[in-house]
């Protein structure tokens, strides 16, 4: 599938969402389980806020993987939400359907982020997380920092659920990366790790520079 070749006459978009590149604004409908009732979820004024965003995708509500996906990033919301970011999980559900859902399954007791409608399938198809055979969308976890730059992009497919622990730690990466932009996070870093800083005397040493005392 290539979310470029269009065939849906609804879809405004002219090019999908590419990591480095920024990303276009969108308006969606939304149940905010604090609250108990709607709104709507724009990317412009999350970024007037100076807030990062990451969009949870994930194919549906009222089925088996997703509600366990949703109850593992509501254990990481408040930490997330310490780092900056706008949590919102998103699936082509309507609002009413996810305020329904939220209220009867019991492992989404915890949630408190946003939960958007992409009815149409439009910013499912921005993300390249449409499925056309299904119309659902795939499970996607996108990062997009304040300034509305794409920074992280992460897609699985149907039968396998996410870790929300990973998104966390590149969230914690990409938070310190902006305060420290000459400097690159080496695999499984953490905060108070050591981190690289890329240049002629680094190529070859990489090893010595990760573990000089």
């Amino acid at each position: 599938m290539d979310c470029c070749d269009h065939d849906h006459e609804e879809y405004d978009y002219m090019e999908c969402a590419r990591v480095g590149q920024p990303v276009k604004d969108f308006v969606m409908e939304a149940f905010d389980p604090t609250e108990g009732g709607f709104t709507t979820v724009e990317l412009a004024k999350i970024k007037k806020k100076k807030k990062w965003t990451i969009l949870f995708f994930y194919p549906a509500d009222f089925t088996f993987v997703c509600p366990t996906e949703l109850a593992d990033l509501a254990t990481k919301h408040a930490k997330l939400k310490k780092l900056g970011a706008e949590v919102i999980s998103v699936s082509t559900d309507t609002k009413f359907t996810h305020m329904a859902w939220k209220c009867q399954e019991r492992l989404l007791q915890d949630v408190k982020f946003l939960m958007a409608a992409d009815t149409n399938g439009n910013v499912s198809r921005f993300f390249d997380v449409w499925d056309a055979d299904s119309g659902l969308a795939l499970r996607g976890t996108f990062i997009i920092n304040p300034e509305g730059v794409l920074v992280s992009s992460e897609v699985n497919f149907y039968n396998v659920g996410r870790n929300a622990e990973e998104l966390v730690r590149k969230m914690e990466a990409n938070a310190y990366l902006v305060k420290n932009p000459n400097e690159a996070c080496p695999a499984k870093w953490t905060p108070g790790e050591k981190t690289l800083t890329p240049g002629k005397d680094l190529v070859g040493k990489v090893y010595e520079a990760l573990n000089a005392e």
